[in-house]
């Protein structure tokens, strides 16, 4: 039998591939629509309404897909507790592919009427759903067949796949974007959504292969499966679901610079929406490059400084990025937005998928992982829909937005402040100490 403190599988690369390359394809499709959100959805969907107030009811529908994550937290968080890591990222990728794919098969509000959005947000919660497993699926994989002291930097490729997928997310729209108006409305926007049937026909080939971690088949050897995982996370963990909660809103610095900020740019401060999309292309592609290189950092110095300089740097940055859009400066436009989004906000980014993960034993890690970032993540969700309201459609409305996007980040940073330092600690060790402490004589993976 392999120990779950030391995977010898020889198979982390593997494990770090697939989950990088799932993670892309499965983010490809959550992405296109916060780009779809931002750029068109409110005049196709919502089209009786003001212009500003229609953006506003798009980015809400947006904000929906992460009031359904939670939901699919819980579920499948207990399936991969319970019945193991690969079943959650077959199921995680099918659900999100259908769900895409029928999006673009959506009709508009002229055809329909108000069935249309109600057809959207049903659409969109089932991708919330399926993201709600996704990442703490792949995490999961990565962690329990990495090297004991570089599991920052194999979890780092989920984050990486993400970045990946947002990438291909908006260059598949460029040339969308670049369409005449009637065109863009009429059947240009749906492109994107139809070519995930290709990407849920590949990454469900990826996905079949894997092989459950060494961390899980352990535990079902020894019969040590909580009957039910919440119940034991909820008994014995409930102070490290809270503190991922409070970190994982720094995932607003995301929403809002993909979302908020492109939808500001172009429909309020009059930028060119190609070149906004370029920002987000250009500022993905250095965190492609930035996020292992500071994962590999807190593998020698630790998560938690890493994490809380990424969360406080981008409060700073994101004010400054926000500003820039206002003064039409294509220059700072993109030096700002890389600076914050490639490479100051990866260092959060890129190593949450480890510092989260280790704080709870195998027992309730997917589900720790997931309920935790999910609900978190769902308040990043909603920060677009909060920024637009706060911003009123004025150029001058950005210092609201970032002072809501600080306090996030603030927040963040001081609960990663309060956990503990995991990076020397061995596999079979991780979130032990609080589980036998809460009940003693329950034995832990």
């Amino acid at each position: 039998m392999t120990s779950d403190s030391a995977p010898a599988t020889g198979k982390p690369r593997k494990a770090a591939l697939a989950a990088w390359i799932g993670s892309a394809l499965e983010y490809y499709d959550f992405f296109i629509y916060g780009t779809a959100a931002a750029l068109v959805f409110g005049k196709i969907f919502f089209p009786s309404s003001a212009p500003a107030t229609g953006t506003l009811l798009a980015l809400a529908t947006f904000g929906v897909g992460y009031v359904a994550r939670p939901v699919g937290a819980i579920v499948l968080g207990h399936v991969g507790d319970r019945f193991g890591r690969k079943r959650v990222l077959v199921f995680t990728i099918l659900l999100m592919g259908v769900s895409t794919f029928l999006v673009g098969c959506l009709p508009d509000y002229e055809q329909i009427g108000t069935l249309a959005p109600v057809l959207l947000v049903v659409l969109r919660l089932m991708q919330g759903i399926s993201a709600g497993g996704e990442q703490a699926g792949a995490n999961s994989m990565s962690l329990e067949h990495a090297p004991a002291h570089r599991r920052a930097f194999f979890t780092s490729f989920t984050l990486s796949g993400t970045q990946a997928g947002s990438i291909l997310a908006t260059a598949v729209f460029l040339p969308v974007a670049a369409m005449p108006e009637d065109m863009l409305l009429s059947w240009g926007w749906r492109v994107p959504f139809w070519l995930s049937a290709i990407v849920v026909a590949v990454a469900y080939v990826i996905r079949r292969t894997l092989d459950e971690t060494p961390v899980f088949a352990a535990e079902v050897e020894r019969n040590t499966r909580a009957e039910m995982p919440l119940a034991v996370l909820l008994r014995d963990h409930w102070a490290d679901v809270l503190r991922v909660v409070v970190a994982a809103t720094v995932a607003a610095v995301s929403t809002i610079f993909g979302v908020f900020a492109l939808s500001f740019a172009v429909d309020t401060a009059g930028l060119d929406r190609s070149a906004m999309l370029w920002v987000a292309i250009l500022a993905n592609v250095v965190a492609l490059a930035a996020i292992p290189l500071l994962a590999s950092l807190a593998d020698r110095i630790g998560r938690k400084p890493v994490f809380i300089a990424g969360a406080l740097g981008s409060a700073v940055l994101t004010a400054g990025y926000l500003w820039s859009i206002t003064t039409g400066s294509y220059v700072l436009v993109f030096l700002i937005g890389v600076l914050l989004s490639g490479i100051v906000y990866s260092a959060a980014n890129g190593v949450w998928p480890a510092f989260y993960g280790e704080m709870f034993p195998a027992q309730v890690r997917l589900s720790g992982t997931a309920i935790g970032t999910q609900i978190g993540f769902a308040i990043g969700g909603f920060a677009p829909t909060v920024a637009a309201g706060l911003a009123g459609g004025s150029t001058s409305g950005w210092v609201p937005v970032a002072v809501f996007t600080a306090v996030l980040c603030v927040l963040s940073a001081l609960a990663a402040a309060t956990a503990r330092e995991t990076y020397q600690t061995p596999m079979h060790e991780l979130g032990r100490k609080r589980a036998e402490a809460a009940a003693p004589g329950v034995r832990t993976a």
